[in-house]
């Protein structure tokens, strides 16, 4: 069974970069305290790492 990732948004995104936004977005975090799950992919690591000083990030199955 493939994992999940589990995506806090924790911090605004006031004042943030475009690039940042549009990764928030991309991922579906558009206000503090909602929470994604995506599959665990190379390509959604590296969004949420992008992020990684704004969101948190949990292995669930």
């Amino acid at each position: 069974m493939a994992k999940n990732l589990k995506i806090t948004l924790h911090h605004g995104l006031v004042n943030r970069t475009p690039a940042q936004r549009a990764t928030a977005k991309t991922l579906g975090l558009n206000k503090i305290g909602k929470t994604v799950v995506r599959p665990d992919t190379p390509a959604n690591r590296g969004l949420a790492n992008a992020l990684r000083h704004l969101v948190t990030v949990e292995e669930v199955d």
